[in-house]
């Protein structure tokens, strides 16, 4: 299969499924979302926009609880992704909520590939894992103890420490919503495509605002850097959920996030209003 990105590899699917339509424009109105005093990305309702936005670029979709499920090798190198922020199998992060899940449910549809994931986890093989490995996860969908692993996965290793480096540098909301996506594309390393890079080169060319620089000249060169790490890599060479997304809210100057939003990824257009 060649390489793509995973919204782009569901679409694919779905079409060989004989799915009758891909995706229209979505407006779903939330009246939760408009409050303008939210604290940052932790405050509920811009964690929910948070997890939104993601997933319009992850899944096509703005619905993101429909995602626990969700498992696919999009042949990019990684495995299985799955769930609700693409735990992949070649990325330790899958292999690492399974063991979680494990550890609170011993007995679980998902159990008995722990062995097998472990010898995956850094290639992109199926061994050991084909042909029972998605119909367990999507078993394991069904239950609360799963999707609660997921969100606290999630959580540990992506969102909290992509909030509170953001805090530290100084940038609001949308800053850091601008961290916790690239710390899901890219992980949260220190080599020059993951997000520890991004944030070097962004801080090369401009000081956050907690070393007394402007916050959106900040946030244009980390967003700057972002696109640079994408087009290094052919999974991920299409920017639109940079350059048609979060650059937009920093062009209209939203620093906090504030509906109504309304952007576009991959040529798909959205609203949260």
């Amino acid at each position: 299969m060649p390489i793509m990105h995973r919204a782009a590899a569901r679409r694919t699917l779905l079409a060989a499924l004989g799915a009758t339509a891909i995706l229209t424009t979505q407006r779903i109105a939330s009246g939760a979302t408009t409050d303008a005093t939210g604290t940052g990305l932790d405050d509920p309702d811009k964690k929910d926009i948070a997890m939104r936005l993601v997933c319009s670029a992850e899944n096509s979709s703005l619905d993101w609880r429909a995602q626990y499920e969700y498992i696919q090798d999009i042949g990019d190198g990684r495995g299985y992704t799955g769930g609700i922020i693409g735990f992949c199998s070649g990325t330790s992060d899958m292999l690492a909520l399974v063991e979680l899940y494990t550890e609170r449910v011993p007995d679980n549809a998902l159990a008995a590939f722990l062995p097998a994931l472990r010898t995956v986890d850094g290639t992109d093989s199926h061994e050991g894992l084909d042909p029972g490995f998605p119909t367990a996860w999507r078993k394991a969908a069904k239950t609360s103890a799963f999707r609660k692993a997921q969100d606290d996965e999630r959580d540990r290793a992506y969102f909290d420490p992509a909030v509170a480096r953001a805090k530290k540098d100084g940038v609001g909301t949308l800053g850091q919503f601008v961290y916790y996506d690239a710390m899901v594309m890219h992980g949260p390393g220190t080599d020059s495509v993951s997000f520890g890079g991004i944030r070097t080169r962004a801080r090369s060319n401009a000081a956050t605002p907690a070393e007394g620089g402007d916050e959106t000249t900040y946030l244009s060169a980390f967003l700057d850097a972002r696109t640079w790490a994408m087009e290094q890599e052919a999974a991920h060479e299409d920017t639109s959920r940079v350059d048609t997304a979060q650059r937009v809210f920093l062009d209209q100057g939203n620093l906090n996030l504030d509906p109504p939003l309304d952007w576009k990824v991959y040529g798909d257009s959205y609203y949260i209003g």
